[in-house]
């Protein structure tokens, strides 16, 4: 299948949801309990091993080695609309409607180990899923022309330091190794093709098909039943980058954050495999049609980079029983324009995806209360922007819109070295509306595309459920 889908799943940039996420884009949003728990305003608290992600200069807080390992599973609930999607002759596309596309859950988990090595340094390692999704539409859906089915999975190895300046000043650094790997199928639009090669402009073709099936002891009559052709693809890569990460230590209650994570290259190389044998009953027809639709098996290729962001957060210590907290984290999205899909080896055109990402800002706000010693209660809410321009940019691989985030948490001491956090969120999301055309058609020799207009309006809510261990040596 043709990668292009493999940029939008990947897109990373993704900025960073769908059905496995919190954050706009494909980046999965929950890569802490902790933070999870204050809607992610806790980047200046550092309150485990888990600053790694969110700041590295907060190994510097941190005594001994400290160890969080956790899961949060994603529990999706979404219903798709379909309001008028079309072949790119114009008639309906006339599809099953899309039910059941969204896992039932999806689970994604996180480790961090940290150590204090003097009273200047630390150190640490992180491990987590930075994107993610699982999207199974199904072969006959009315959007199967834009896209069938897409997973993609990914894992960041985060190593990171720290050097505390002095009482008022921390400074942190962080390698990202990042592997993806990514699944996706489409539809090839064989009906339609046949159709607008029946009359017209595309009649002489459609005739010298016929001739060409007629002479190989093909049954041209099959043309009229034909069904869809599909493609797939599978590609991944690893990527390298690095984040920055500084504290200011205002007094014992108040500090001060900014925290930086670079855009990523990405080339993934992987397989691209047509498959035609179901169109129709008769091999000979289906191998003809194979040869005139000029799509091969081959290599993939995809060059993309991921966005880099940067946040800025507070937090401050009101009394012995409460703390607030507050995170704007700002995305550079516009990373993501058109990208160029590529087929080594090949002499199919690239296919052109109209994609054009906006910036987006997340803002979030959190709050501790220590309900004892034993027990500290948490809670946050926040405001994300989906980095989606508008339904003629919107794809079904992506169907994100602006949300808000609702979430509480809690924090359990089960010994004086040990502790569980648990968190659950609440996203809901805005309505999205798709009316996204390919613009290039499968008649076309000089560029790759089923030529659809997907419309639509997707509802979506997702629940978030996390549990971490804590341990101190």
């Amino acid at each position: 299948m043709q990668p292009k889908y493999l940029t939008l799943v990947i897109a990373a940039a993704l900025a960073a949801t769908s059905v496995g996420a919190n954050a706009s884009g494909y980046r999965f949003g929950s890569q802490s309990l902790s933070g999870q728990g204050t809607a992610d305003a806790n980047g200046a608290e550092a309150a485990d091993a888990s600053t790694i992600f969110y700041n590295p200069a907060g190994l510097s807080r941190l005594d001994g080695t400290q160890i969080t390992a956790g899961a949060t599973v994603v529990v999706p609930h979404s219903t798709y609309n379909d309001t008028g999607s079309t072949h790119f002759t114009g008639a309906p596309t006339n599809g099953t409607p899309a039910k059941d596309y969204a896992p039932n859950s999806v689970t994604a988990p996180s480790l961090y180990i940290s150590k204090k090595i003097n009273d200047q340094w630390a150190a640490g390692l992180g491990l987590y899923v930075p994107y993610g999704t699982k999207l199974d539409y199904g072969n006959t859906w009315s959007g199967r022309y834009a896209l069938t089915n897409v997973k993609l999975e990914s894992i960041t190895l985060n190593p990171s330091v720290s050097f505390k300046l002095n009482e008022h000043h921390a400074f942190g650094f962080g390698i990202d190794a990042e592997f993806m790997k990514a699944e996706l199928g489409q539809a090839v639009d064989v009906p339609g093709s046949i159709a607008a090669l029946s009359s017209g402009a595309g009649a002489a073709q459609g005739a010298l098909l016929i001739r060409q099936i007629t002479a190989l002891g093909g049954n041209p009559a099959l043309l009229r039943s034909a069904q869809d052709a599909h493609g797939s693809n599978d590609a991944k890569d690893w990527g390298w980058g690095f984040n920055l990460g500084y504290l200011y230590t205002l007094d014992e209650n108040t500090r001060f954050g900014l925290a930086y994570r670079s855009s990523i290259s990405h080339q993934l190389r992987g397989s691209t495999v047509w498959d035609f044998s179901q169109v129709t009953t008769d091999p000979v027809v289906n191998q003809v049609l194979a040869a005139a639709s000029h799509k091969v098996n081959s290599a993939a290729l995809v060059t993309l980079r991921t966005p880099e962001t940067v946040s800025a957060n507070v937090f401050h210590q009101f009394d012995s029983k409460w703390a607030g907290m507050a995170d704007v984290t700002f995305t550079r999205n516009n990373r993501m324009g058109n990208l160029d899909i590529q087929f080594p080896g090949t002499g199919e055109g690239a296919e052109v995806i109209r994609q054009q990402w906006k910036n987006t800002v997340r803002v979030s706000l959190g709050g501790n209360y220590k309900y004892n010693q034993d027990l500290t209660l948490r809670a946050g809410i926040a405001h994300d922007e989906s980095p989606v321009q508008g339904p003629e940019l919107t794809h079904p691989a992506l169907p994100d819109s602006d949300r808000m985030q609702y979430s509480v948490g809690a924090n359990w001491k089960l010994s004086p070295r040990s502790s569980i956090d648990f968190a659950y969120s609440y996203l809901d999301f805005k309505d999205a509306k798709l009316n996204y055309t390919n613009q290039c058609n499968p008649l076309s020799t000089t560029c790759t595309g089923n030529g659809e207009t997907t419309r639509g309006v997707y509802q979506t809510h997702l629940s978030l459920v996390g549990l971490s261990y804590n341990y101190k040596f």
